[in-house]
């Protein structure tokens, strides 16, 4: 079973004999699912809203390295546990609360799956030679079909993708340079507090919007790989792909202008010339964002399950029902990205920092139950029953989780809603800091009152631990 390609498990526990691996993979994985062009994308807009070049790249890099940081956090439990990342909610929100968050999270899958989707589908279009909405439905096809494969083959897609969009973005790096007035760019520094916490933020969503689902790409690793292996190669990868693209984007953006905004995937590819290297250049382009798109997909199909099998007991799912939630999510995906594909940038942005505003209080919960609360111990088979010990609602972790939400709105800066505390602070966004502040500090008052829910060690060595009792895959 260990070496068969296409992925037999969902959201079940990994046994043992099937865990295969080291923390390296991790490493580029994550490389590769950061040096894309959407995330070139995120570090222009840095700039576009009104940034200079040396503060947007210095709150970049302070956002991808505290958001980073929270998500290899997450990473971490992976090994541990051997379970997707936000069947595990399930310990803080209840067996059916955690649909809660679950839910925010798909919507989390879908806007991302179409935003990369506008982006890859310029690049597909263009070797294809066909147009930009022909090459969004070729690339979710494909995005589709290797999401069903599974594990596997996401990680060689990540290896793959790391060499190669390394070497493209070295190339691309080499091709802008000599374009750029580096020393005009960099004396140009003035600082502005809301635009460097702008661009804090926008990394700082970016990484964090890996959070629900960056355990899933972690627990196939044996039992015994180094919680902090885990998460400095899961950091370094992550922090050091985006920070790259960013940094890309954000020169990109301060010395091309509007030729950049206009077409973002046709100026980076004319920036490194043109014929076999244009092509190889769309053919980079596509790659990138395949590799994240699968891990939306792949993730979001994870949630789906995870949502429906709270209500309905489900603990394995067939083949033919994993490829029917993965085309769920294909779709709805693709349909957004054709509806949304002419206002882009501007909607990009907002969505990052509206995802954001969800996010940080459920990492703040799910961080502050594992290690400081529950200290790593969970009863896998009562994560299956809304009658065990973790019941079916948790009001406390909602509670949590909604304050958490609410005391982000007066600080929140988006197109559609600026909260009233935002003037005060010079029109800066801090929401998402609040975010993760209070949540964090309510749920560890109020969850350290009353511990019945967690096994003690004991029970674990008698059999609570995920090691016992696997099921069978479908």
């Amino acid at each position: 079973m260990a070496d068969t390609l296409v992925e037999r498990r969902s959201i079940d526990v990994v046994p043992d004999d099937e865990r295969h691996g080291t923390a390296f993979s991790q490493f580029t994985l994550w490389l590769g699912a950061n040096l894309q062009i959407t995330a070139v994308v995120t570090g222009a807009l840095a700039v576009v809203f009104g940034g200079d070049v040396v503060w947007s790249v210095v709150g970049l890099l302070l956002g991808n390295l505290l958001g980073g940081a929270v998500m290899a956090l997450h990473s971490a439990q992976g090994p541990k546990l051997g379970l997707p990342q936000m069947i595990q909610s399930r310990a803080q929100f209840g067996v059916r609360g955690a649909v809660v968050p679950l839910l925010l999270v798909i919507l989390m899958y879908v806007g991302f799956f179409a935003s990369g989707s506008v982006l890859a589908g310029q690049a597909t279009a263009q070797l294809t030679h066909t147009n930009d909405t022909t090459g969004i439905i070729v690339f979710a096809v494909i995005t589709a079909v290797v999401a069903a494969v599974g594990y596997r083959v996401i990680h060689v897609l990540g290896r793959v993708a790391s060499v190669i969009c390394a070497l493209a973005f070295i190339y691309l790096g080499i091709r802008l340079l000599d374009r750029v007035d580096l020393s005009a760019l960099l004396n140009d520094a003035h600082f502005d507090l809301p635009m460097f916490l702008l661009a804090v933020s926008l990394s700082a969503s970016w990484q964090l919007a890996f959070g629900p689902y960056v355990a899933d790409y972690s627990r196939y690793l044996p039992r015994t790989t180094s919680g902090r292996a885990t998460f400095w190669w899961t950091l370094s990868g992550s922090a050091l792909g985006s920070q790259w693209s960013m940094t890309f984007g954000v020169l990109v953006a301060a010395s091309a202008g509007d030729a950049f905004l206009d077409n973002q995937v046709g100026y980076v590819v004319g920036l490194g010339g043109t014929g076999l290297i244009a092509s190889f250049l769309y053919f980079v382009i596509a790659l990138g964002k395949l590799t994240i798109n699968v891990l939306n997909t792949y993730g979001g199909f994870m949630s789906m399950v995870t949502s429906i099998s709270g209500f309905r007991g489900q603990k394995v799912l067939s083949p033919r029902g994993r490829a029917a939630y993965i085309t769920l999510i294909m779709i709805a995906g693709t349909v957004v990205a054709l509806l949304g594909k002419d206002s882009f940038l501007t909607s990009f942005k907002d969505f990052l920092l509206f995802l954001l505003t969800f996010f940080t209080p459920w990492s703040a919960i799910n961080l502050v139950d594992y290690y400081l609360i529950s200290k790593e111990r969970y009863d896998i088979p009562a994560l299956s029953d809304p009658h065990g010990r973790y019941g079916a609602w948790r009001w406390d972790a909602l509670t949590v989780y909604g304050v958490g939400l609410l005391a982000q709105l007066p600080f929140l800066v988006t197109h559609f809603y600026t909260g009233p505390l935002v003037e005060p602070l010079g029109g800066a966004d801090i929401s998402w800091i609040v975010g993760l502040v209070v949540p964090a500090a309510l749920y560890w008052l109020l969850a350290r009152r009353d511990t019945s829910h967690i096994p003690s060690q004991r029970q674990e060595e008698r059999g609570d631990s995920p090691t016992v009792r696997p099921t069978p895959a479908a």
